[in-house]
């Protein structure tokens, strides 16, 4: 039996295993004659308190997240990849991506890195990846950094 994946989704933040997620995907996509569905949800959560005092700072976050999902798009083209959607949406990464934007785009597979840049949230709540793999209704990929690699070599 062969599993195709035609719509390959994966989260990026800025992190290192966002960017090592983003190449096992971009790779995957390729393999899969597959769309790339790159995303960033600004997590809206943490702009509460401080957006009554500053509100720049939505804006700046929200066009950090415009530029890195850009640069992956132009890296996703680079390594030959022909049908790159960018998605930016807002609230809670970890509900958004496994429940809103994966039905809304018919995605297949998520790909998303072990941890990402929240460890406060990680903490109190539990990891984005986590929540992914417990709430989506396609296959999740976890992608390890290097350190979680060589602790398993041991």
């Amino acid at each position: 039996m062969t599993i195709r994946y035609n719509n390959i989704l994966v989260a990026v933040d800025g992190s290192k295993e966002a960017k090592r997620a983003f190449k096992k995907a971009a790779l995957l996509a390729k393999d899969h004659d597959a769309k790339l569905l790159l995303t960033h949800v600004v997590d809206t959560r943490t702009f509460a308190s401080v957006e009554h005092y500053d509100r720049t700072i939505f804006s700046e976050a929200e066009n950090y997240a415009r530029e890195m999902l850009e640069e992956y798009k132009e890296q996703a083209l680079e390594e030959g990849l022909t049908d790159v959607t960018l998605i930016l949406d807002y609230g809670s990464p970890k509900v958004k991506i496994a429940k809103d934007v994966a039905r809304k785009y018919e995605v297949d597979l998520i790909v998303t890195g072990a941890t990402g840049l929240n460890a406060v949230e990680r903490f109190l709540i539990g990891s984005v990846s986590e929540h992914i793999t417990r709430h989506a209704a396609c296959d999740v990929l976890i992608v390890r950094s290097d350190a979680a690699e060589g602790e398993k070599d041991r």
